[in-house]
């Protein structure tokens, strides 16, 4: 009795999961870094808030429009392969099938089982056997562009919130400190939920997220007060 495959695997949400954690990640450290590079500089609280908010506002389309338009591209050339394989099964299905069958010979099976195969699966679907196959393209990794950029806009938006938030509520004596304290807290909750969700190793997930950001405030930050108005 056949029984359907219902268990779901994480690389099922590895689009939407790859684009906001980069969202979330960019807008954390480079708001977090604005905000931090700006007052290193010696400018008011309200001037650090409107070029935290500019900031957002800018990374959230920039990072929409940048995932669109990279996942489109990736999605135009896996439209290519995908219609030129179309042609090549229309054209010469003897070769195709063949070469369907070599590719299960090199995984393991022998040469008749591999034929039988291949033969009853492009009877099935044929165009969908060889996607997946040959070309290595799957429903569940294949690219979705507005995915990408919503996802990707969306988590850069929450990101870049949060240091925005803090340096909002914070005494302007300590803005930078509180900025940077409460931005490497975000990261590393941020770093630990996605190596969870991901099923990779949390310790390692925060450490990665962590360091570079840290680095990158502490740049800006070295930059602000090199060229800082005050100073």
């Amino acid at each position: 009795m056949s029984r359907l495959h219902t268990e779901r695997h994480r690389t099922q949400s590895i689009g939407w999961l790859r684009a906001s954690v980069l969202g979330a990640n960019d807008g954390i450290v480079s708001t977090a870094s604005l905000i931090i590079g700006v007052a290193a500089a010696g400018a008011t609280q309200s001037a650090v808030l409107v070029a935290g908010v500019a900031g957002l506002v800018a990374g959230a389309m920039s990072m929409a429009a940048g995932e669109y338009v990279s996942v489109s591209s990736q999605s135009d050339t896996e439209q290519a392969d995908i219609a030129r394989e179309r042609h090549e099964l229309a054209t010469d299905g003897a070769h195709e099938t063949q070469e369907l069958a070599g590719i299960y010979m090199q995984r393991g099976l022998d040469a008749d089982l591999a034929h039988q195969v291949a033969v009853q699966l492009m009877a099935k679907d044929a165009l969908g056997a060889h996607t997946r196959d040959e070309l290595g393209i799957s429903e569940v990794v294949s690219a979705k562009p507005l995915q990408a950029a919503l996802a990707s806009a969306g988590a850069f938006t929450v990101g870049a919130g949060l240091p925005l938030v803090s340096a909002w509520l914070s005494p302007e004596t300590y803005l930078s400190l509180v900025v940077g304290a409460m931005s490497l807290l975000f990261l590393v909750m941020l770093g630990g939920l996605a190596a969870r969700t991901g099923g990779a190793s949390i310790l390692k997930g925060i450490w990665r997220v962590t360091f570079w950001g840290a680095t990158a405030m502490a740049i800006t930050a070295g930059v602000g007060r090199l060229f800082g108005v005050a100073a």
